[in-house]
C-alpha cells in the first residue's frame, strides 16, 4: 500500500498527482505539503477534489518526516527545493520521485551544465544524493527503477523526445549527431504562478517559441540518447508554447541511414515498444493529436520518412501534465513499490 505525502500539493503537479491517486486502489494520501494555502483544506483550494480529497495543507515545517505515516513522497516542486529537503525524508525510510531537475543527474558536473540553464547556482546542495538517484523514464530504465529510492522524474519534453527518438538512436539507424527536435507545449507547462507572459491576452492566439537554442531539456535528451546509443548524441532543441492549456507535440528529425526504409522503421518502432503499457505506434499514415492523449499516460508515436531526402519523422504527443509529470512520477513510484506500474494510471483520454 503506497502511503504518500505531496510536497509542492497546490501547483498544477501537485494536484495532478492527488487527481491520479484518489482513484488508485492501493494508495492513500498522509500528507499534504505546501508553503501556500496552509492550514485550509486542499478542496477549498480545488473545490473539484471535494469529497474526495479534503485534507489540509501544512507547511514544511510542521510536518514530520519521522512520523511513519508515508513511505512515499512527492516532490512537486521547483527546482531546488527536493534537494534541501530530501536527505531527511530519505533517513526516515521513505521513497522520493522529484518533478524538477535536482536529481535527473549522476554527477555534479552534469548539474552544473544543467543548472546555468536555469539560472540556478551550480553547487548542488546534495550531491551525495546524485550518485544514488535515478532517470525516470519507465520505458527505458525500468529495472533500476524498481530497485531505486530516489528518482529524478524526466523533464516533459524530454519525455516525448526520448520516446521519440530512442529506438532510432539504439538501432544506430540514424546520424546521431544531427538530430532535431520541434516541440510545441501547452500553457500549463509554465505551471501555476501568473506572469505577463502567461497573461490571457499575451497568450490567446498567440505562439511563440522561447528558450531557442538553449533549453534546459536539451541536457538530459542528450544524456539518455546517449546511453541508448552508447555514443555521444547531438540535438537542437526548438520549443515553443501554443495557445492551448496542456499537452506537448514533439517532430523528430534525424537523418536515416540508407539500409533503412519506412517499413524497417516501423517495425523497429512497434518492436521496440511492444510491451509498453503507455506507448502506442499509431498506423502509418496516422498522425497523433492532442486530444488523443488528454488526461492520460500515453504517449501515440507515428513515424515516416521521406524518400527524397532519406529524412525519418518522429511526430509524438503526450499529456504534458500527465506522462510528462504526474503520471510518470506514479508510474515510478509504482514500480518502487513493486505495484503494478499501471495502477491509477490505466484509464482512457478525455474527449473532448
Amino acid at each position: 500500500m503506497l502511503k504518500v505525502k505531496i510536497f509542492g500539493a497546490c501547483g498544477y503537479g501537485g494536484v495532478g498527482m492527488i487527481e491520479l491517486l484518489v482513484r488508485h486502489p492501493e494508495a492513500d494520501i498522509v500528507s499534504l505539503i505546501d508553503i501556500e494555502n496552509t492550514a485550509l483544506p486542499i478542496s477549498s483550494v480545488y473545490p473539484h477534489l471535494t469529497g474526495f480529497c479534503d485534507l489540509e495543507i501544512i507547511s514544511p515545517e510542521k510536518d514530520n518526516p519521522g512520523d511513519g505515516e508515508a513511505n512515499a513522497l512527492f516532490f512537486a516542486t521547483p527546482d531546488g527545493v527536493g534537494m534541501k529537503w530530501a536527505s531527511r525524508y530519505l533517513e526516515n525510510g521513505m521513497k522520493i520521485v522529484d518533478y524538477s531537475g535536482d536529481f535527473r543527474f549522476s554527477t555534479q558536473e552534469e548539474y552544473a551544465s544543467y543548472a546555468g540553464k536555469i539560472g540556478k547556482p551550480s553547487l548542488h546542495h546534495a550531491p551525495e544524493l546524485l550518485e544514488r538517484s535515478v532517470y525516470g523514464l519507465t520505458e527505458l530504465n525500468r529495472e533500476a527503477i524498481s530497485g531505486a529510492s530516489l528518482i529524478g522524474n524526466p523533464g516533459c519534453f524530454a519525455v516525448a523526445t526520448i520516446l521519440a527518438l530512442a529506438p532510432i538512436v539504439k538501432a544506430r539507424a540514424v546520424d546521431i549527431e544531427k538530430l532535431i527536435c520541434d516541440a510545441k507545449t501547452g500553457v500549463s507547462g509554465a505551471g501555476k504562478k501568473p506572469s505577463s507572459a502567461f497573461h490571457y491576452p499575451s497568450r490567446y492566439e498567440n505562439m511563440n517559441p522561447y528558450k531557442v537554442g538553449m533549453h534546459q531539456h536539451a541536457i538530459e535528451i542528450e544524456n539518455q540518447l546517449s546511453i541508448q546509443a552508447g555514443a555521444d548524441c547531438k540535438i537542437i532543441l526548438n520549443t515553443q508554447v501554443v495557445p492551448i492549456t496542456r499537452g506537448i507535440m514533439v517532430c523528430a528529425y534525424a537523418q536515416l541511414d540508407e539500409n533503412w526504409d519506412l517499413d524497417r522503421v516501423f517495425d523497429l518502432y512497434k518492436d521496440f515498444y511492444r510491451n509498453e503499457p503507455f506507448v502506442r505506434i499509431l498506423p502509418l499514415n496516422q498522425a497523433p493529436s492532442s486530444k488523443d492523449v488528454r488526461g492520460s499516460n500515453f504517449c501515440l508515436l507515428s513515424v515516416h520518412v521521406d524518400p527524397d531526402t532519406g529524412t525519418c519523422l518522429i511526430m509524438g504527443q503526450i499529456d504534458n501534465l500527465v506522462k510528462g509529470q504526474a503520471g510518470s512520477a506514479l508510474q515510478n513510484m509504482n514500480l518502487m513499490h513493486g505495484l503494478d506500474e499501471t495502477s491509477g494510471l490505466y484509464h482512457p483520454p478525455m474527449i473532448p
